[in-house]
């Protein structure tokens, strides 16, 4: 059964005050990880990694000279080993550890043989991306395979257009429409009520004022999905949103975690479990 969001609020909130109060940031294994992170160095892929855990895997691309995205590396290293704590502690499910006992987050290229060990992949910034025959072939492939696309945080009608003309390659719009998901559907009740896709800002974006990054033109939060030929979800796209940040930040500023943390993180707990469930 689904908990409310505002248990959430209070579980995470909790933690982040405590942790304010004993240390000044997150720095002990069973709190996620604040400004200074834990220092590891990128690490793609590779067979050895995956021990039958939850592997947060980030798909790494090259941007377009015309697109509109800061590129594959933003919110990374600190949102995929935070989301993944929080999700070891706020589900049953286990997340492969380092020897270090940190999370065993992965890079990955869309030609990469290890993409499908992969059960759920992240992209942040697809408003940037450029994908050549071979990657768009290889997301083909991964998707109709059983795997499970996260695209986040792009602004504005020119990154969504961008974005779709760059996944058009790999699914076309004949077979594979793209439709707004309902507050209904399933994915929003996985472990958590969802009532609303939150739009979250940047940190820096926050205290400047507002939660839409380009105005106007970004004024409303989507989630965005694309089903197989079975029905089976296997893309979500959050689109005027920054998920992602609500995760990397949750160590910087109580103010901002407290606003965004909650929801960032009952979103993404959900969009996780669903998709290592269907």
């Amino acid at each position: 059964m689904a908990r409310r969001l505002p248990i959430l609020l209070v579980l995470l909130g909790a933690t982040l005050l405590l942790a304010v109060t004993v240390e000044g940031q997150f720095g002990q294994r069973g709190g996620a990880r604040g400004r200074r992170g834990f220092n590891r160095q990128a690490r793609v892929a590779s067979a050895e990694d995956f021990d039958g855990r939850f592997n947060f895997c980030r798909i790494v691309f090259r941007n377009a000279l015309d697109g509109d995205g800061g590129g594959w590396s933003v919110d990374y290293p600190r949102a995929d080993e935070n989301l993944s704590i929080r999700l070891s502690e706020l589900t049953k499910t286990p997340i492969s550890l380092d020897s270090d006992g940190a999370p065993n987050h992965l890079l990955v290229h869309l030609t990469d043989p290890e993409l499908l060990d992969c059960p759920f992949v992240m992209m942040t910034e697809p408003g940037g991306a450029f994908l050549d025959p071979n990657e768009a072939a290889g997301l083909r492939n991964y998707l109709l395979k059983g795997g499970f696309l996260w695209a986040d945080d792009f602004w504005g009608e020119y990154a969504w257009s961008h974005w779709v003309r760059e996944l058009r390659k790999a699914l076309p719009a004949s077979e594979y429409p793209i439709a707004d998901l309902m507050p209904d559907h399933p994915l929003f009740s996985a472990q958590f009520q969802v009532a609303k896709v939150p739009q979250i800002p940047s940190i820096g974006f926050y205290f400047g004022g507002g939660t839409s990054e380009r105005g106007a033109d970004s004024a409303v939060a989507h989630a965005r999905g694309i089903q197989d030929r079975n029905g089976r979800l296997m893309a979500v796209m959050t689109f005027n949103t920054d998920v992602g940040d609500s995760w990397e930040r949750e160590g910087d500023d109580p103010q901002y975690f407290l606003a965004f943390g909650p929801a960032g993180y009952a979103l993404g707990i959900n969009v996780v479990l669903y998709a290592l469930t269907h």
